[in-house]
């Protein structure tokens, strides 16, 4: 199976709760997490969610059309829960923060399965996965642009470096099957942003 670039629009608002569509894509979501999107067979996902394979086809096209449309949901899911989590923070730093606070607190529960993104990038090696890029794109971005509200006039190299720091963190407690990698990890990036105030040892 191959991975093609999605045509779904980002942001696109996923399939209305009971249709067959989203109990399809609610089944792809958890057990594309728990094993493996390519571990993951037709015949489990239309059990799992109870519907026809023709349902399959008619919402997403293929197995390759509902990991797309997967990783896209994933991506503004993820989106929307750093929004909810610094609705109420205002210093950029801590907005930056927040990234590894969620991933401290989602490890366990997610049974220190690591970045989902990475997962897939590593499954389908070859193939430019639009919503993985796009999400990777959006946390740099995100990360830049507190940086920037900082007064930083070159926030890129430490948004890159925080980034950095935030991939590995992420890694990390996947193998270590802990939190302790991703705590260690806000506390490097905190580092950074502190030294992204500093500027010939004057703050800006």
């Amino acid at each position: 199976m191959s991975v093609s670039e999605s045509t779904t629009q980002p942001g696109a608002a996923p399939p209305a709760p009971g249709t067959p569509a989203r109990r399809l894509l609610d089944s792809a979501t958890k057990l594309f997490k728990a094993q493996g999107i390519r571990a993951v067979g037709i015949d489990l996902l239309l059990r799992d969610a109870g519907v026809a394979k023709a349902s399959l086809y008619s919402s997403f096209g293929s197995k390759d059309g509902l990991v797309e449309a997967y990783l896209q949901y994933l991506d503004q899911t993820d989106r929307n829960r750093w929004a909810d989590a610094v609705a109420a923070v205002t210093e950029p730093g801590q907005r930056i923060l927040t990234f590894f606070d969620l991933a401290i607190r989602g490890g366990p529960t997610g049974n220190f399965r690591g970045c989902h993104y990475a997962n897939a990038a590593t499954e389908f090696p070859e193939a430019d996965l639009r919503a993985v890029r796009e999400h990777r794109e959006w946390v740099f971005g995100t990360i830049r642009g507190q940086l920037a509200a900082l007064g930083n006039p070159q926030p890129g190299a430490p948004a890159a470096e925080i980034q950095l720091i935030y991939d590995g963190a992420l890694s990390g407690a996947k193998f270590d099957r802990s939190v302790a990698p991703i705590e260690l990890g806000r506390a490097l990036a905190a580092d950074v942003i502190d030294r992204s105030r500093l500027i010939d040892g004057d703050r800006w």
